[in-house]
């Protein structure tokens, strides 16, 4: 019952947010790129970009969101690859199609709606203590943390609401009959006896014949392998919030006068503490059940007044607030404003320790006992002077950072033979680094400037190459710009024969003994499909799809998916750097069957699935329809893959 006594608050901090928001609109982060992100787009969905930094975006999401599934857990070098990359870029693919299509079908939400979102994800926003220009400042921040501006920011939550609307509608018309999801039940259910016999590839490693030939062709084939890629020392001059709150100063008299203007913002009101019990009616219940709920109120206020010490006692006996009858009645501290009219004019007529009259709110009758009073105050300049001068000089250095952000696109840009004048002119360091490559270190901090994609791609344009020229200004981040110029480079290479035959050897040694086992598996297989004979077979194991046992993953699907008309049946497996594996399936039936519940959780998982693939299919008629365009491919090396 206490949270429908403070229901109102909801009310109060949706009101606020159509005053906040309007202000929002007109909120930016201006970028200082001179000529634009024309050579930054990685692909085009119909007109929409997809940028570099877009891309980059994705991808730390997509690493923290694994995290998070994990604990933390996870290695980030592990999405360094062309493959989580691609995975990345079709993500955003799918996401502009759907957006595109989601605009086309006026799908966009309404001002309230997204304000109701943005409220879901950060209600620190409703906090009715907050100023105005407070809400204005958390919002900027908000969005500086996601990497865009407030508008960006709004238009990404619009985006995703559109989107969101599209996937249920595809994804809610979803069915799978009866009988359907009864047989695929059953072939989830079905249950394999199998044994397997194994031709490992390291029993034919002493079979194997090298010759030079072979060695050479490999080293040939496979150049990614073996090459060292380009790589270079640059100096790097950085413009960021840091760089420029360190040239700026505070006086008292500008703390001073922040304090006195914003006062009520370093105000603590006057809190009450008090318990309650409520005899519950409803405002639209009889005359006869509202009678009957006053007289039981009455009777226990009357045995309150005469021994106040059971009040606890009584409030956790008969209370029907359960949040706070199991605490004796007690609602701890709250501020005006928290609670419902006629419950809160009460508690501030009342003395420290008084008990209230019979007090009646659209919930029913309450007695109330006031336990504590916390007196507001205002807190001293001496107090809050240290954040106020803390904030003023993150605001001036807002305002001189977009002065000189201006200066130092301009002065590298002109100026492009050395980093020094702009050093000199905006007091910034120049700092080095080496052994710098056109793809980020993932041992690196993905926060140093100098490790961003975005700036590599600068520093390693022909221009900086070959001239050893100054790069454009590059915005890494809000409020962060970095120019640089290489001082050393060395082409890629390919490491010499003689460097790596030994490694080559052994990876070539390794294929040979893969093939020879497959060889001696495939004739294995025929035989035994002209001939059944289990010896050399392993003991048997029982695999479903329910579960899959012992059996390795790669070999699963083709044992389940194997012709058992006839048994037994033989099904022969590849597996990559390992062998060769023949599975020998004996019987074929059915596990205990499965209980309603069970039932019900398969009709339910089918659905989904069907539900999902349905939307894929969407997305895919989507991508088509928006005709995409991969401006940047990403490149999958599957010759250097196959050769480990």
């Amino acid at each position: 019952m206490l949270e429908f006594i403070r229901t109102h608050q909801r009310l109060m901090q949706f009101l606020l947010l159509l005053i906040i928001f309007p202000s929002f609109a007109f909120v930016g982060i201006q970028s200082y790129s001179r000529f634009g992100d024309a050579d930054n787009v990685v692909a085009k969905v119909g007109n929409q970009p997809i940028t570099q930094q877009e891309l980059e975006i994705a991808q730390r999401e997509q690493i923290e969101r694994i995290k998070k599934m994990f604990g933390g857990q996870v290695d980030p070098k592990l999405f360094d690859t062309p493959e989580a990359k691609k995975n990345a870029l079709d993500g955003l693919i799918a996401q502009k199609a759907i957006s595109i299509e989601a605009t086309h079908k006026r799908l966009m939400p309404s001002e309230s709606q997204i304000q109701s979102v943005v409220l879901a994800s950060f209600p620190s926003l409703a906090d009715p203590s907050l100023s105005k220009e407070d809400r204005i400042k958390f919002y900027n921040e908000i969005a500086q943390e996601q990497g865009m501006s407030v508008a960006g920011l709004q238009s990404r939550i619009a985006q995703g609401m559109m989107r969101q609307t599209i996937n249920v509608s595809v994804q809610g018309t979803a069915f799978v009959p009866k009988t359907v999801a009864a047989h695929l039940a059953d072939i989830n259910n079905q249950e394999r006896e199998v044994q397997q016999l194994f031709f490992k590839s390291a029993d034919y490693l002493s079979q194997v014949k090298i010759t030079d030939d072979m060695l050479k062709d490999y080293y040939n084939k496979n150049d990614a392998a073996f090459s060292i890629p380009e790589q270079a020392k640059a100096e790097y001059v950085v413009l960021n919030n840091d760089a420029v709150a360190s040239q700026v100063t505070v006086n008292d008299d500008e703390i001073k006068a922040y304090y006195e203007q914003n006062k009520k913002r370093y105000s603590i009101e006057e809190q009450r503490r008090a318990s309650h019990i409520l005899i519950a009616v409803n405002k639209s219940a009889s005359d006869k059940d509202k009678a009957a709920a006053k007289a039981k109120a009455e009777g226990l206020l009357a045995q309150v007044r005469k021994d106040p010490s059971k009040f606890g006692k009584l409030a956790k006996e008969f209370s029907q607030d359960p949040g706070s009858a199991e605490h004796d009645g007690d609602l701890g501290f709250f501020e005006k404003g928290a609670m419902v009219k006629p419950f809160e004019d009460a508690v501030y007529k009342l003395k420290q320790g008084e008990i209230s009259d019979l007090v009646q709110s659209d919930f029913g009758y309450h007695i109330i006992q006031l336990t504590g009073i916390k007196p507001g105050k205002v807190k001293s300049l001496e107090e809050v002077q240290g954040d106020i001068a803390a904030e003023i000089k993150k605001q001036k250095a807002a305002k001189k950072f977009a002065e000189l952000a201006e200066i130092f696109t301009n002065t590298v840009y002109e100026q492009a033979d050395s980093l020094k004048p702009a050093a000199e002119k905006l007091k910034l360091m120049i700092s080095t680094a080496d052994n710098l490559t056109r793809q980020p270190n993932p041992a690196v901090a993905p926060t140093a400037p100098f490790n961003n994609a975005k700036f590599l791609n600068a520093l390693f344009s022909d221009d900086a190459i070959k001239n050893k020229r100054n790069t454009d200004a590059v915005e890494v981040a809000p409020n962060t710009l970095i120019a640089g110029r290489i001082i050393e480079y060395k082409p890629a290479t390919k490491r010499p024969f003689n460097e790596v035959q030994q490694i080559v050897r052994e990876r070539v040694t390794q294929l040979e003994a893969a093939k020879l086992a497959e060889k001696a598996g495939q004739a294995k297989l025929a035989a035994l499909k002209a001939k059944d004979d289990a010896a050399g077979f392993a003991d048997t194991k029982m695999v479903s799809r329910a579960k899959e046992g012992e059996i390795d993953h790669a070999a699963f699907t083709d044992v389940m998916k194997a012709d058992v008309t006839q048994l037994p049946a033989f099904v022969g497996v590849e597996m990559p750097g390992k062998g060769y594996d023949i599975y020998r399936i004996n019987k074929v039936g059915q596990a205990a069957t499965p209980d309603k519940a069970k039932v019900a959780a398969d009709q339910q998982q089918f659905e989904t699935g069907l539900a999902q693939q349905e939307m894929v299919a969407y997305i895919d008629a989507l991508k088509q329809k928006s005709k995409v365009k991969i401006l940047k491919p990403i490149v999958i090396d599957t010759a250097s893959t196959d050769s480990k």
